[in-house]
């Protein structure tokens, strides 16, 4: 695999979750950590909380299970966080990886179709709705059982900004989140999230930490919906605008707290926008929201490298 000369980008975001995304489609690519690096640059490079790279699925080694478990996924999402680290999944960038291949004529959605993406999380359906496109996220789980369902937590985080220690909730969603319930909107605002919070026991491969306050339901012509608001801080990235899995893991947290009552469709505020949270059955769940691409255009790899 190589690297060129010029690369074509394009830039994208989901409720400002921004990515480079790079249509890699015949896997010739050579996409190493300081080539993520400096593309995700917000002054030297184009900038973004991560690359994707549209690959098909044959061409990886993690396509394989991926082919095994749905052969229509042909293509495949190799997500990079900011800092060139290989991450499994990504909410928001589904939607924008999405948003690409229709853009790139690889995949249509139109009349209801429903389209398989190969992430190392495992497959994610994905279909056309009315604010952009919902996600098929998958299992989700609590990795504490039943011993952190009741209790309500199975560890403990500091947070710059926040005094003392919180307990929090651990969420897998095919990536590891660690859930906090703040008492207000103002301890929101305070916060000093340019730090990685302090979560013991520290998970091996790091951790999201999602700080959320619970606004309480309201009654739609739907049905009851929930509604949350959050920051994030994703390893690897720092804070970002908006974390789909992380929107996820933050209504699973709220309701898991809020009991067998609790909505199962819940309305997560970001900074960079809201998206949707929908509780499936089979412990699954869904992610609904906008995916825009803004920009296309060419770098200079070897001056884009320079910048470091």
């Amino acid at each position: 695999m190589t690297v060129p000369a010029t690369l074509a980008v394009t830039k994208g975001h989901g409720t400002q979750n921004d990515f480079v995304l790079l249509d890699d489609r015949d896997g010739v690519l050579d996409l190493d950590p300081g080539l993520v690096r400096a593309l995700a640059d917000r002054r030297a490079g184009i900038g973004g909380d991560g690359v994707i790279r549209v690959v098909r699925s044959a061409d990886l080694p993690e396509g394989a299970a991926v082919l095994e478990a749905d052969p229509a996924a042909e293509w495949f999402m190799d997500y990079r966080n900011a800092d060139g680290s290989v991450a499994q999944m990504c909410g928001n960038g589904v939607r924008v990886f999405v948003r690409f291949l229709e853009q790139l004529g690889l995949a249509d959605l139109g009349g209801g179709a429903s389209l398989a993406i190969g992430t190392r999380a495992g497959v994610r359906h994905v279909t056309r709705v009315p604010e952009g496109y919902a996600v098929d996220m998958g299992v989700w789980r609590l990795p504490g059982g039943e011993a952190a369902r009741t209790a309500g937590h199975d560890a403990v985080v500091s947070v710059a900004g926040l005094a003392g220690e919180r307990p929090a909730l651990s969420v897998d969603l095919g990536n590891p989140h660690t859930v906090v319930a703040l008492a207000s909107l103002d301890e929101l605002v305070a916060l000093d999230l340019t730090r990685a919070p302090d979560v013991t026991p520290a998970p091996l491969e790091g951790t999201n930490v999602e700080l959320v306050v619970p606004l309480g339901e309201e009654t739609t012509p739907a049905g009851v919906v929930g509604h949350v608001r959050m920051r994030v801080n994703e390893r690897g990235v720092g804070e970002t605008r908006s974390c789909g899995t992380g929107a996820c893991a933050a209504a699973l947290a709220v309701a898991t707290w809020a009991g067998p009552g609790a909505p199962r469709t819940w309305r997560v505020d970001v900074p960079g926008g809201t998206v949707t949270v929908t509780m499936l059955d089979g412990a699954r769940v869904e992610l609904a929201g906008p995916a825009e691409l803004v920009a296309h255009g060419e770098v200079d790899v070897a001056a884009l490298l320079r910048g470091l």
